[in-house]
């Protein structure tokens, strides 16, 4: 199978380390994950940039992400770091690109950076963010990326914008990748995020079902014909959760009653389900133009069923 694969790791946005009470063993435990994936095969793990848990607020253990970037770029070997996404809004842009720099040489070429508008209002009101309007948020992106890619590919980084401003920024080292490290936008706008996806992009996330996925597919490769890029140069991602059983009924009965209330209908179109079951949609995945699929396991702490996808799917 041509689909590569990546994990969500489990950092307390969705309560998946609510059981342990000390910090530094669920940070541990995270660790874990994140070696256990990268010992079976699995191409990335990517965390979520989130400063309490979603979607509701709690005192549980939620890490930073890009701290935690930084130390699981010493706790693995092989496997590929990112983000999903990381919020533009919570980071200075010519700071974030620093930043990016300095995790990628301490990975030894091993960053993914992803990058979003944002969302999360409360997290934003909370920590004393202000929380433009969505066009506006858009259009610090817009600027934001631009930004980061000056500091990764000029000596003496320049940009004027509306919102941000650097003027001969001196970026060293800028990375170990090549031009420079891979850029992923995520978010499902599709005229104006999916076009800077076109723009600026190495790399896209869009989320939904197998109509939805092709469907905003199609439109990244419309934005890329209209400025003469070639579609096939951005590497499309989506998420999806995956639950195991003998059967498919045994699987749907493991699911978090969270999960099923976010989920709905829709749990039926993700990975939940028999070895046999899960071929078939990770197949379909693929045929809608997935190329590399981030799956979130909950009783990913456990490791057995990422053990197990990976015996079963990773060559």
């Amino acid at each position: 199978m041509a689909l590569q694969f990546g994990i969500s790791l489990p950092q307390g946005w969705t309560m998946d380390l609510a059981h342990i009470k000390d910090p530094v063993e669920a940070y541990e435990t995270m660790t874990r994950v994140a070696q256990t994936a990268d010992e079976a095969g699995f191409n990335s793990a990517w965390l979520v940039d989130h400063f309490h848990t979603i979607p509701q607020p709690s005192q549980e253990v939620t890490f930073e992400c890009w701290t935690t970037t930084a130390a699981l770029a010493r706790d693995t070997r092989r496997i590929r770091i990112g983000q999903m996404v990381s919020c533009n809004g919570y980071r200075n842009p010519a700071l974030l690109a620093k930043m990016a720099s300095t995790v990628d040489v301490l990975s030894h070429g091993r960053l993914n950076f992803g990058i979003g508008a944002g969302w999360y209002e409360h997290e934003y009101r909370a920590y004393g963010y202000d929380y433009p309007d969505a066009p506006d948020r858009l259009r610090h992106l817009r600027e934001a990326v631009q930004v980061i890619l000056a500091m990764w590919t000029q000596e003496e980084a320049v940009f004027e914008g509306k919102y941000y401003h650097v003027n001969g920024a001196i970026n060293q080292p800028k990375g170990v990748q090549k031009p420079h490290i891979p850029l992923l936008i995520g978010g499902g706008g599709e005229k104006v995020t999916l076009k800077l996806v076109a723009q600026y992009g190495d790399a896209c996330n869009v989320a939904g079902d197998l109509e939805t996925l092709k469907h905003k597919f199609e439109v990244i490769r419309q934005h890329c014909e209209a400025i003469g890029r070639d579609y096939n140069s951005i590497h499309r991602t989506s998420m999806s959760v995956c639950i195991i059983g003998e059967t498919d009924e045994e699987a749907l009965a493991k699911v978090p009653p969270m999960m099923k209330a976010r989920f709905g209908n829709a749990i039926n179109t993700t990975l939940v389900g028999s070895i046999d079951t899960i071929r078939q949609r990770l197949q379909a995945y693929e045929e809608a133009g997935v190329q590399e699929l981030l799956i979130a396991f909950p009783d990913a702490t456990q490791l057995t069923s990422i053990k197990r996808f990976a015996s079963e799917f990773i060559a």
